[in-house]
């Protein structure tokens, strides 16, 4: 689904990725394991192409992912839910979440906003609300349902439960547990386990900009 081979990622003159080797097949939900600062973001911006590589390979199904943009990339069906979810305060929980899908031009819009709210039923009762209008919570919400108008195949997700309730972060891992049924192949950075623990298939730990072994 996924593969990552010695991947390098300098910004200026500072090396952030070094060497990263990842496998990520159809299917498993992995988790990339690391504290704040290790990396765990350089990596998914630069799967997604928001930070360009310096070396390496991205190599997602047959495709070279590092000669495609941003867009052609989500188009492929991959769903990106950023740490600081990067929503546009004025537009509405729905508009927020079709941006992905108008940015690629996808044709199952019809099809594919009903199937997002099947999985996360409070996206459909907020969605006329504007997202200046609701809880960092109620974003990070926005956010993965967002990232699943693309993600069809699938998702990143960088640090989800940062910041949630125990409610809210209990409900955030059940929507995962769902979305790991469906085969959807995930892979999720996150500062420890521990809500994620009993979701894991994989384990990639990151530190310092380089994935170990362990």
């Amino acid at each position: 689904m996924l593969a990552i081979e010695g991947l390098d990622v300098h910004i200026g003159a500072i090396r952030i990725l070094e060497s990263v080797d990842l496998d990520l097949p159809a299917g498993v939900l992995g988790g990339l394991i690391g504290r704040n600062g290790a990396g765990k973001t350089t990596l998914m911006r630069s799967v997604m192409g928001a930070i360009r590589a310096t070396g390496g390979r991205i190599r997602y199904q047959n495709h070279d992912l590092l000669g495609l943009r941003a867009h052609e990339r989500a188009a492929l069906g991959i769903g990106y839910m950023p740490e600081d979810r990067k929503l546009v305060p004025e537009l509405t929980t729905e508009e927020n979440m079709l941006l992905p899908a108008w940015a690629t031009r996808m044709r199952s819009i019809e099809e594919r906003l009903p199937l997002v709210y099947e999985f996360m039923p409070e996206l459909r009762e907020m969605r006329t609300r504007r997202a200046n209008q609701l809880s960092g919570g109620q974003q990070k919400m926005v956010a993965l349902g967002r990232a699943l108008m693309c993600g069809t195949q699938l998702l990143l997700l960088d640090e989800p439960f940062e910041g949630l309730a125990p409610a809210l972060a209990r409900r955030l891992a059940q929507v995962i547990a769902d979305l790991k049924r469906e085969k959807v192949s995930i892979l999720l950075a996150d500062s420890n386990q521990q809500h994620a623990a009993d979701l894991l298939d994989r384990v990639y730990p990151i530190e310092r900009g380089r994935i170990s072994d362990d």
